[in-house]
């Protein structure tokens, strides 16, 4: 029986993320890659939201490139913002139910930040993507059930859209992959910039 390759074939791709999600979405899409996380110290940013995913994934990347001498960083970030106040994940339950409420009912944004950082060259590539989310109304019995899940703990905005907090969501508009915590189609048209993938 013949093999079918995969016209994706990078040399060394390192993910310096340690969210099992992004890890997910890059073998969905067939790329064979290392797992490295950072674990900078992220510093307070006084900037928009779209300037803080950018800057801390850069961060991210810059951190794990200077322990390889060939390789393609990707370091990534994800932040909810509504109405211009950054959510990232919370503290305790009782912040994971203040977050839920604040966004019952809205329509909020998740933004995250992307970077490509070539450990051989020092080249760097950095951009973010907006999601537009919009949430039903939700009940407090509800809120209280899901932080009890614990799929709150570890989300910005205390909630995962590709969980069960899909069920909180009535639209989205922008890239669903983004808001999960990469965005798949502009990251592959990045990459290919980079001259690393082969057919």
């Amino acid at each position: 029986m013949r093999t079918r390759k995969s016209p994706l074939k990078i040399s060394r791709l390192i993910l310096a993320s340690a969210s099992p999600r992004r890890a997910a979405l890059l073998s969905q899409i067939g790329l064979t890659f290392e797992v490295r996380p950072s674990d900078i110290v992220e510093p307070p940013l006084n900037m928009h939201v779209g300037g803080v995913t950018q800057k801390l994934a850069l961060l991210k990347a810059t951190d794990i490139a200077q322990h390889f001498d060939e390789a393609i960083i990707i370091g990534a970030d994800t932040l909810v913002s509504l109405e211009g106040k950054l959510l990232g994940k919370p503290t305790d339950d009782a912040d994971a139910f203040e977050m839920l409420t604040h966004l019952s009912g809205t329509c909020h944004e998740i933004v995250t930040g992307v970077a490509l950082v070539d450990a051989g060259t020092g080249r760097e590539t950095v951009w973010a993507e907006t999601t537009q989310v919009y949430f039903r109304e939700l009940h407090s019995t509800e809120i209280d059930a899901y932080i009890l899940s614990g799929e709150a703990s570890d989300m910005a905005g205390a909630y995962g859209i590709q969980g069960r907090g899909a069920a909180f969501v009535r639209r989205i508009e922008g890239c669903y992959f983004s808001a999960v915590g990469l965005p798949l189609a502009s990251l592959v048209e990045h990459l290919s910039n980079f001259q690393f993938f082969n057919c």
